[in-house]
């Protein structure tokens, strides 16, 4: 009972002094009446137009940096599908291949490979040969739009990397085309 007593006690006097430390006055001083007060700005803001178009410059570069990634990406993330026993472009390989060389035309520092693949149907120098002809129809294509063939080269892997493993119709479908590796 008596720690109850002490302890209510410290409590209390704790109350007490943290009551009365808050209410303390504090001092302050006024200016006596009739005299001046000058006040001074010393502060300085400095428009700077270089740092301003610096960061302009940044930004711009950023942007720009941004949308060749996406662009890369885009160019290596469509394939072009062939028909079977076949290396002609249809429509739909004229059109990507037509967005494929805008890419290439605006970003002239692009490189590419042009990867030639086929089913695994037919002996494996007949895929090879066929992979090719894929390839460079691809490359040609991309020429005759604007691309300087400086920046592509070809390469053909025939039955070699399969998108699909599976022995049917829709994977054989897959795996006759060609792909855009950047470099």
């Amino acid at each position: 009972m008596t720690s109850r007593w002490y302890f209510s006690v410290l409590i209390l006097l704790v109350l007490a002094l943290g009551v009365g430390a808050g209410c303390a006055k504090k001092k302050t001083t006024t200016t006596p009446p009739g005299a001046q007060v000058e006040v001074t700005d010393e502060s300085q803001w400095k428009s700077s137009s270089s740092d301003s178009s610096m960061d302009e410059a940044t930004l711009a570069s950023e942007a720009e940096r941004r949308a060749k990634t996406e662009a890369v990406t885009e160019l290596t993330s469509v394939t072009i599908n062939f028909a079977f026993d076949s290396y002609e472009l249809n429509s739909e390989a004229r059109s990507i291949l037509a967005l494929k060389a805008n890419i290439m035309r605006r970003y002239t520092d692009v490189r590419v490979v042009v990867e030639g693949h086929c089913d695994e149907r037919g002996t494996e120098e007949y895929n090879l040969a066929l992979g090719e002809r894929r390839a460079r129809a691809a490359y040609e294509h991309l020429v005759i739009l604007g691309v300087d063939p400086g920046r592509m080269s070809i390469v053909s892997f025939g039955e070699e990397k399969p998108l699909d493993s599976a022995h049917n119709e829709t994977a054989w479908a897959k795996n006759r085309r060609a792909e855009f590796v950047v470099r």
